[in-house]
């Protein structure tokens, strides 16, 4: 094997086997690295700070000479060479629960603020928490402020440019307010009952979507007239949730301890307030992964001009190690793929003869459903693994021909 760059095959390798000489590229899809850095130590939560080209997060690490003693820590790494910066020890039982990067109304710096939580072993329930805000100074972390909360700071959102925290069964507002010596305090401004515990939030404008211990995903709206936060509508299904996300300002998705995914929708157009109040479950589907974190974005280049380019894409990763991307897709695309995938079931057949329909239904203690409005990528692109001839029959009973059929797959293909 060798380089080989012409006009007509720039950037190529040339490759020699017994009879034949290909000369190919390598696409930009099985270009994905993956370095492993180790940290000698369990990372819970971590986030990236573009400004001071960091990465903190929040681990702990077993401490061998005391018997089951962990120690908690806020650690910083730089961002290119992750080289460990500075290190943040947190108290005796406290420990890490949220990480962000966020700026705030009228300041032009960026923070870092940490969500903590005190376990204290004849504790049912976190009592105490902190809210920690820190600069990055000279590639370390200085403490700016630091605010004591009743519970445990599970989720915090950058949220109009003040700080909305998840702290046991509340949702709370922080505003950024300067004293008059030029240091900085966190004011309580509002919050949200009404939550069995609050795991999870996102924030859209002036929408925040929760993630609930037991009470699947709910939706509230912050008024800036009253400065209050208030519930505009729930979903009355009993989901115990493990990950939200807004896939946009109508859909949001969610993942529950079943290893299923569902969205629902808001109903903004509905006659009545009853509906209004109700999010609408739209789409189900059996993962088969316990999913604990969406994230927006893409693992490749997404070119601008592409028709792939327009498909807004969710990433999500999995307690098993699993990064996986949910796209959205249009309507007309949708009903395509619909029609491919259950036209390969009848081709492909899973470990042990097992029926895809049943696997891929949403199942959990209170019900099972048929999968909706989810379609199996892994499944569909295993079309590209199929023989010619198991093709040319897919293709017959699709109506398609194979080339046409091939590359929208391909094209699928370069969303991950």
């Amino acid at each position: 094997m060798c380089p080989f760059n012409t006009a007509a095959f720039p950037d190529s390798l040339a490759i020699a086997k017994e009879g034949e000489l290909s000369i190919g590229t390598i696409d930009d899809i099985q270009k994905l690295h993956i370095r492993t850095i180790p940290l000698n130590e369990q990372a819970r939560r971590i986030c990236h700070q573009e400004q001071s080209r960091t990465l903190a997060f929040c681990s702990f690490k077993y401490n061998q000479s005391v018997e089951e003693s962990e120690t908690h820590l806020i650690r910083l790494l730089d961002h290119q060479t992750f080289e460990s910066l500075c290190v943040y020890p947190l108290d005796q039982y406290e420990c890490g629960c949220s990480i962000i990067s966020c700026s705030f109304a009228d300041d032009s710096n960026v923070y870092y603020c940490v969500g903590t939580a005190y376990v204290i072993p004849e504790e049912n329930e976190p009592t105490k928490g902190r809210i920690l805000v820190f600069a990055v100074e000279d590639g370390s972390l200085q403490l700016i402020v630091e605010k004591e909360t009743k519970g445990a700071v599970y989720s915090l959102n950058a949220f109009n440019g003040k700080l909305l925290a998840a702290i046991n069964q509340k949702i709370q507002l922080y505003k950024w307010m300067s004293r008059e010596d030029g240091s900085h305090e966190l004011q309580s401004e509002c919050g949200h009952h009404g939550h069995i515990l609050a795991l999870y939030t996102q924030t859209r404008g002036d929408f925040i979507v929760v993630g609930d211990l037991m009470k699947s995903i709910s939706l509230l709206v912050y008024k800036h007239e009253e400065s209050a936060i208030e519930e505009r509508a729930r979903d009355y299904n009993a989901n115990w949730m493990t990950a939200v996300e807004m896939l946009d300002d109508e859909v949001y998705v969610g993942a529950e301890n079943s290893y299923n995914l569902f969205t629902v929708r808001k109903n903004s157009d509905a006659a009545t307030d009853d509906e209004r109040a109700r999010l609408e479950v739209v789409g189900e589907y059996h993962l088969g992964e316990f999913v604990n974190r969406f994230r927006h974005g893409s693992l490749v280049m997404r070119l601008p001009d592409s028709d792939i380019g327009q498909i807004p894409t969710v990433i999500f990763g999995t307690i098993n190690g699993v990064i996986g991307i949910i796209a959205s897709l249009p309507h007309d695309q949708y009903i395509f793929l619909e029609k491919l995938q259950s036209t390969l079931v009848k081709y492909i057949k899973g470990v042990g003869n097992l029926s895809h329909e049943q696997w891929r239904s949403f199942h959990n203690d209170k019900k099972t459903a048929e999968a909706r409005n989810f379609l199996d990528g892994d499944l569909i692109e295993s079309f590209l693994d199929l023989s010619r001839s198991k093709m040319e029959e897919v293709s017959k009973a699709m109506g398609v021909p194979v080339e046409e059929l091939s590359k929208r797959v391909e094209e699928l293909t370069r969303l991950h």
